[in-house]
């Protein structure tokens, strides 16, 4: 694996550039599906690319067992992307999108003490709470096309949340095969479900569009994917889920500062409380005692 002198730069770097990719998206003109396939296909290539340089062989003798999953999650990933594009195409805010989808965080700590035995704390329970609260703050919209994106949004969270659950259950296999693997998954899936809705327009594509989707596919999933994957196991847990958050903020601040899109005092505060209280509920505090003479 690429090692990197400052990895937590390059975390939030890929973070940064992880936050930028609603423009872009909206800048094809694509359907949501092809752009989740083209976004998939790219980000396979560069991999793949990316696990030839380094030598990187993926061990499918000692993975065949953990396939299935791996499909599955891949699946699932495909379809992710999908609704978190038609989120951001429906929400008059694409930081409205954004934080729905941050609300995934939030579904799996719900859904681990059922699926793992384990604990729900009280400090759990109350982020769990709070960031439902910011959530319904977000929602209380008039305008009809923002109730549509959100429900996207929200099914984008709940798929990504699935793709985090699944990851658990995935064992003994790297971070980068495992993704590479998924967005094979994607491909598969998406093909069809491309080919059955709005059909292939790549040939459709102005200068504009093509490079929006260049940038997204070699960008926003291959460089960016393999950065932080390079990156990730370098740091600390809590470290790494600080940085991430660097993510929808980027993605918040593009929305309202560069594209001018509206946001409510209300959403606001609905962003801060779930982007506030998933973060609260990842970071682990250590008791210090002060050593006394």
């Amino acid at each position: 694996m690429t090692k990197f002198k400052n990895p937590a730069l390059m975390l939030a770097l890929s973070m940064l550039v992880f936050g930028t990719i609603a423009p872009f998206v909206e800048m094809t003109g694509l359907a949501s599906g092809e752009v989740a396939l083209y976004r998939a296909v790219m980000g396979a290539l560069l991999i793949a690319v990316f696990l030839l340089v380094t030598r990187q062989k993926i061990p499918f003798k000692q993975i065949k067992k953990q396939i299935p999953l791996l499909m599955i999650s891949g699946g699932a990933m495909g379809f992710n992307w999908i609704l978190l594009f038609e989120a951001y195409k429906y929400c008059a805010s694409k930081a409205v999108a954004t934080l729905c989808y941050y609300f995934a965080p939030v579904i799996v700590t719900l859904v681990c003490p059922i699926l793992f035995k384990e604990k729900m704390t009280l400090k759990a329970w109350i982020c769990f709470v709070m960031s439902t609260l910011g959530l319904a703050l977000i929602t209380g919209i008039g305008r009809v096309g923002d109730y549509i994106g959100i429900v996207f949004g929200i099914g984008a969270a709940v798929l990504y949340a699935s793709v985090v659950l699944l990851n658990k259950y995935i064992k003994g296999v790297d971070g980068i095969h495992r993704t590479f693997l998924q967005f094979i998954a994607a491909i598969v899936v998406l093909i069809p479900y491309v080919a059955f809705t709005d059909g292939f327009n790549f040939t459709t594509l102005d200068t504009k569009g093509l490079t929006a989707l260049l940038v997204i596919g070699f960008v926003h999933t291959g460089i960016t994917y393999c950065v932080y994957f390079s990156t990730i196991s370098m740091l600390s847990g809590q470290k790494a889920s600080i940085l991430s958050y660097i993510d929808p903020l980027v993605a918040v601040i593009i929305s309202v500062a560069y594209l001018k899109e509206p946001m409510e005092w209300y959403q606001w505060v609905g962003g801060a409380l779930i982007l506030g209280f998933t973060l609260l509920n990842e970071i682990k505090f250590k008791k210090t005692i002060a050593n006394s003479k």
